[in-house]
């Protein structure tokens, strides 16, 4: 366990909350800050602050988890954001998962306020953020990793610094682009067994079994089976995760036609009303496409 600290949290959502609880119950004074009232444990056990300012006044590290590139930039940036809280020898932590290059030019702006900046994206969804057990990928110099590591550890289990400012969210895109691309092939897998005829939830146990086993097939394939599409992780949000890879690619000249396919599904589940489901609904466009799905809905 890390020596008590003060630590400061921005965003207590699907995977935010957890995290913190994890701060909590490790010892450390939190203050913390969401667009929402505070749930428990935060309400009654930590100081619930009116704005990221406040947070970063009273904390020596401030941690955020956010939806997406814009949000981080108006926690950091706004007038009541962070920046305008933060003195000399602070570090900033952020988990959201974002523009890689966007995070490099938030990481120069607050460097210059004498602070330290750790990109720290995870891996592992609302199940990992609950069970402590998450991936983090970490991008920035090694004495402001080596001060959030401890913290970390807190909430996950595989932490790897990947190298400079920037490197945890490229990470992350590549991540994410393998979890769609195995959430794309379950998909297929079961919506072709179920319209040959055969048994999707058995079939799914024989698979788990040999060389197409994979963690997707075990956790999304069930979803997909008994229909329990709510988040998890939000199919809105891996399209953003795609878009970044997309664009990415594109500025490096590169071509990931696997990944766009995969975006196009996750399009695809949005223009159906998906987009707030549980990722693993991505089936939900194949089996429009098949106009057969791969286990009946239970309100059906």
């Amino acid at each position: 366990m890390s020596t008590p600290q003060k630590i400061g949290f921005i965003g207590l959502g699907i995977m935010g909350a957890p995290m913190a609880a994890h701060l909590l119950d490790a010892g450390h004074a939190l203050f913390v800050h969401t667009r929402s009232g505070a749930p428990e444990p935060f309400a009654s056990q930590a100081r619930v602050c009116a704005s990221a300012t406040e947070v970063a006044r009273q904390a020596d590290i401030v941690f955020l988890m956010v939806p997406d590139t814009p949000d981080v930039e108006k926690v950091l940036f706004a007038e009541d954001g962070v920046a305008g809280g933060l003195s000399a020898g602070k570090l900033v932590v952020d988990c959201s998962s974002i523009d890689p290059i966007a995070t490099r030019a938030f990481a120069q702006r607050i460097a210059a306020l004498g602070c330290g900046y750790v990109d720290a994206p995870v891996s592992g969804g609302e199940v990992g953020a609950r069970a402590a057990s998450l991936t983090i990928m970490c991008g920035g110099a090694e004495a402001d990793f080596g001060r959030a590591r401890p913290l970390l550890e807190a909430m996950g289990k595989n932490i790897t610094h990947v190298g400079e400012v920037g490197a945890g969210q490229v990470t992350k895109v590549a991540n994410q682009i393998i979890v769609a691309l195995n959430i794309a092939a379950v998909a297929e897998a079961l919506v072709f067994a179920s319209k040959a005829g055969a048994d999707p939830a058995k079939v799914r146990q024989a698979l788990t079994g040999g060389f197409a086993s994979s963690r997707v097939l075990e956790v999304h394939g069930e979803r997909m089976i008994k229909r329990t599409f709510s988040p998890g992780f939000r199919i809105a949000l891996h399209q953003k995760d795609l878009q970044l890879a997309l664009q990415g690619a594109r500025s490096l000249g590169l071509a990931l036609p696997q990944t766009a396919a995969a975006a196009q599904l996750m399009n695809t589940c949005a223009a159906l009303g998906h987009g707030q489901s549980d990722h693993s609904a991505l089936v939900k466009a194949l089996e429009a496409m098949a106009q057969h799905p791969v286990a009946p809905d239970p309100a059906q």
